[in-house]
């Protein structure tokens, strides 16, 4: 059998994804250290443990509704008023997602019809790009660069915007930057966004991990409630990448569309993540988000010491003020992205990412995640430093 000839071409046109092959060698490695997985490395809270636990010995083990349990959705939206003032949406505009991924893929599917324009900020997350490919969209890339700290302006999406622009992807923090838009940033794009009609897919999943500014969401801009779906989960600040939960808000007609997709395809989010995420969102309420704040600093403490010792060691940065991630320029070495990553990591074994992972305007980029110990963190660095000195 020609199982090439059952492929999808849209997906044979797809690449896989950049970011594994580099791991794919380290797991065959000793003594490596990685700043490439985009994971804390905090366990998730015992509190947290703890439910799920007590729900596997109550028998709760069985479906929840498509658009998950009820009283998590409640907590859900109590939390985006808590933290982020995001009020007056009511239950039937959320629904719990497998992790934000599966949320991001259900958006675009749910608004994107083939031939359909999606604009998206480059360097950029790898999901994004495919996911409009396979529906037969077609993604539109705005180029951000280091010397405007990797940030969208009004200009650069009007002159992104087509006859056929369906939506934009706002995502910020950003993963691979750690780039933020401020609120005065997001303010200066809803003129734009309002004027044409332009649908806004806000990826909010790193929301909780800014340094020294409050994160901010379009959302909370007069006439962007209406068209924006705001993509979330517990990944990063609750520390549950495996659980793999996550959530969408949003006008009830989109959701619903949503769920529809969701609802042929996973039928629901994983019950006993769901109980976990319930006693994660009531846990940090009562403790004012101690556990989270207490993963805030050090990821604080880490990103002051890796800037500075990039800085150091010659490679320019931008002061990333979101996400945990760097994105230092290797430029000046004389080597492609990925051919800096490869001799990092098989002559020093640290593992980063190049940055053309997340498109062609990652090109003299890596990508370096300092969600690892400042003990693994001093070594990379030591062993990076070393590498350098040959340039």
């Amino acid at each position: 059998m020609n199982y090439n000839k059952l492929i999808s071409e849209r997906l044979k046109r797809i690449p896989p994804s950049g970011i594994r092959r580099f791991f794919d060698i380290a797991a065959e490695m000793k003594n490596v250290i990685t700043l490439g997985i985009g994971e804390p490395d905090f366990v998730t809270p015992k509190p947290v443990c703890d439910a799920a636990l007590a729900a596997i010995q109550a028998e709760e083990t069985h479906y929840t509704s498509n658009h998950g349990i009820p009283e998590l959705r409640e907590l859900i939206l109590e939390y985006l008023e808590a933290r982020f003032g995001l009020n007056g949406y009511k239950t039937e505009q959320a629904f719990v997602t497998v992790g934000v991924s599966e949320g991001i893929d259900l958006a675009i599917r749910a608004i994107t019809e083939p031939g359909d324009e999606i604009i998206m900020p480059e360097p950029t997350y790898v999901s994004y790009m495919p996911s409009v490919l396979l529906q037969g969209g077609v993604p539109v890339t705005i180029k951000t660069t280091a010397d405007n700290d990797f940030k969208l302006t009004r200009a650069m999406v009007e002159d992104a915007i087509t006859d056929r622009t369906k939506a934009i992807i706002l995502p910020f923090p950003n993963n691979p930057t750690g780039a933020i838009m401020t609120r005065e940033d997001l303010a200066e794009l809803v003129p734009a966004l309002n004027k044409r009609d332009i649908f806004v897919l806000s990826d909010e999943i790193y929301a909780e991990l800014t340094y020294g500014s409050k994160h901010c969401s379009i959302a909370e801009f007069p006439g962007m409630r209406e068209r924006t779906v705001i993509l979330s989960g517990f990944s990063k600040a609750f520390a549950m990448t495996g659980w793999r939960l996550g959530f969408a808000v949003g006008p009830q007609e989109i959701i619903d569309a949503m769920v529809k997709i969701h609802q042929f395809t996973m039928l629901c989010a994983p019950t006993l993540s769901q109980i976990a995420g319930i006693e994660a969102i009531k846990d940090a309420l009562k403790t004012d988000f101690a556990d989270v704040n207490s993963m805030m600093a050090q990821y604080a403490r880490r990103r002051v010491f890796l800037l500075d010792a990039f800085r150091e060691m010659g490679l320019s940065c931008f002061d990333s003020r979101g996400a945990f991630y760097l994105f230092p320029s290797i430029k000046h070495t004389g080597l492609t992205s990925e051919e800096f990553c490869e001799k990092l990591l098989i002559e020093k074994q640290v593992a980063a990412v190049p940055g053309t992972a997340f498109g062609k305007s990652g090109e003299g980029f890596i990508r370096c995640c300092y969600a690892t110990s400042m003990e693994n963190l001093e070594e990379a660095v030591d062993r990076m430093s070393d590498f350098m000195r040959r340039f």
